[in-house]
């Protein structure tokens, strides 16, 4: 099996201004191509049979190769999906009343995410993830995500590498991840809740 950078749902201008067109260009041309090219580099050196890179992840995460580069392939392929340029907003249905029982409100929600996204030291992501029916948020270092030590069912993952958002908002990432608020696609992230659960 051999993996394949995905096209983007929309232009690399879409989610102008709160994520520019270089950046996005960049982000996707340059640094998810590359995690993509490694990982089937990885994948071949390691003789590994072709399976979903869920169980990839999970069940080959201590080789250096497949957890970096695998991680980086999956990481971004839901980091696209999430966004839109029709994004923003609050979420609705089902996704605002688990939010509300796990957090207490949507703006609550938003304060914790935004810490785990903060306080991640280096590069890294924050998750919103789904552990036995609640959800969750928690953070990770590098390309990791929690499918590989199976903390939680991530729905929607911010990165906060420093690649993200820099050409932009420079050191600024607190006003990056405010801005990001502005295009997460919630209709994506309620589909991947009623999958989760």
């Amino acid at each position: 099996m051999t993996y394949e950078l995905p096209d983007l749902p929309y232009d690399y201008d879409a989610l102008e201004p709160h994520i520019d067109a270089l950046t996005m260009e960049i982000h996707h041309s340059k640094h998810h191509n590359a995690y993509t090219n490694n990982l089937n580099a990885a994948i071949d050196a390691n003789g590994i049979p072709d399976m979903p890179i869920s169980d990839l992840l999970r069940n080959h995460s201590d080789i250096a190769g497949i957890r970096n580069n695998g991680g980086g392939w999956w990481n971004h392929c839901q980091f696209w999906e999430a966004m839109s340029p029709d994004g923003g907003g609050t979420p609705s249905g089902d996704l605002a009343t688990a939010i509300d029982a796990a957090f207490g409100s949507f703006e609550e929600f938003k304060a914790v995410f935004q810490n785990a996204g903060m306080t991640q030291f280096g590069s890294g992501w924050a998750w919103l993830g789904v552990k036995d029916g609640v959800l969750c948020v928690c953070s990770s270092p590098n390309q990791d995500n929690p499918l590989m030590d199976g903390c939680c069912s991530p729905i929607l993952g911010l990165d906060v590498w420093e690649h993200a958002y820099y050409k932009k908002y420079g050191p600024g990432r607190a006003t990056y991840v405010e801005a990001w608020w502005n295009v997460v696609d919630w209709n994506e992230i309620s589909r991947r809740l009623s999958d989760a659960l």
